[in-house]
C-alpha cells in the first residue's frame, strides 16, 4: 500500500518537475527573442521596440528589414527606420517619439509641436513627407519595384496627441505603435496581390541597405550629408 502510494507520489513529482522544466525553458525563450529584436546597436528605442511589436503579433521575421542605408545615385544614403515586405506590396514606416500636441497636414513642409505644459512650440519636417522621399529613393533602387505597390506608415511614440492633423493621403497611416498592427491588417485586407517578378532580388536589395547600416564609413557619411544638406555651417551669425 504504501510502495504503491510512494510510487504514485514519485510520478506526480517527476510530470511536475517536467512542466517546471519546460515553463522556464519557454520563458527564457520568448526572453531571448525580445533581446534579439530589442538589439541596442541599431536603431532608435522606439524602432527596436516597434521591431518586437511586429514579431510578437506573428510578422515573419525574414519578412522585417531594420535601420536600413539605401544608396542613391549620387552616392549618399537615405536612411529608413523599417520596411516591411507583405504580399500586397513594401510597407515603409518611419517612426517619431513626441510629446504634447501635434498640427500639421499631408501638403505643409513643417508641423508644429505644442508643449502646453511648458507654452513652448516647436517646427518640425512633415514625417509624411520625410517618408515619401524614403519611399523614391527606395523605389529607384530597383526596376521591378515600379510595378509594386509602395504604403507609408508614420508610428508616433511618446506621450503626444495628434491633435489637428489632417490631409494624409491615400496609402498612408499615422499611428501610435499599440494600433501598428491593425493599419498593417487594413493595407493587407484592402489591397490586391503584388505582382513581384522576382522575390530574392527584393529581399536582396533590403538586406543589403541594413547591411550597409552596419558600416561605421557609411553611418558617418550620411551624418556628413545630413550637416551639408542643413548648411548650418555655412551660417555666420
Amino acid at each position: 500500500m504504501f510502495v504503491v502510494e510512494n510510487e504514485l507520489f514519485m510520478e506526480i513529482g517527476i510530470v511536475i518537475f517536467f512542466i517546471i522544466v519546460f515553463f522556464i525553458a519557454f520563458i527564457k525563450k520568448d526572453r531571448k527573442s525580445f533581446e534579439i529584436s530589442s538589439e541596442p546597436k541599431r536603431g532608435t528605442r522606439a524602432e527596436r521596440n516597434l521591431v518586437s511589436i511586429l514579431k510578437h503579433s506573428g510578422i515573419p521575421e525574414q519578412t522585417i528589414f531594420h535601420d536600413l542605408y539605401v544608396k542613391k545615385h549620387n552616392g549618399n544614403f537615405s536612411q529608413i527606420d523599417l520596411v516591411v515586405a507583405t504580399k500586397v506590396g513594401i510597407i515603409v514606416f518611419e517612426v517619431r517619439d513626441y510629446n504634447g500636441w501635434i498640427f500639421g497636414t499631408g501638403y505643409q513642409s513643417q508641423w508644429l509641436q505644442i508643449l502646453a505644459n511648458v507654452q513652448k512650440k516647436y517646427k518640425f519636417d512633415n514625417p509624411i513627407m520625410q517618408n515619401n522621399k524614403h519611399i523614391s529613393d527606395l523605389r529607384k533602387t530597383l526596376k521591378q519595384f515600379d510595378n509594386i505597390p509602395f504604403y507609408s506608415i508614420i508610428v508616433f511614440y511618446g506621450d503626444c496627441i495628434l491633435k489637428d492633423v489632417s490631409f494624409v493621403p491615400k496609402g498612408t497611416f499615422l499611428v501610435k505603435p499599440e494600433r501598428v498592427i491593425e493599419a498593417m491588417r487594413i493595407i493587407i485586407a484592402n489591397n490586391e496581390p503584388a505582382q513581384y517578378t522576382n522575390k530574392h532580388e527584393v529581399v536582396k536589395v533590403l538586406q543589403e541597405a541594413v547591411n550597409n547600416g552596419e558600416s561605421p564609413e557609411v553611418q558617418w557619411q550620411h551624418i556628413e550629408n545630413v550637416r551639408d544638406m542643413m548648411g548650418k555651417d555655412r551660417i555666420f551669425g
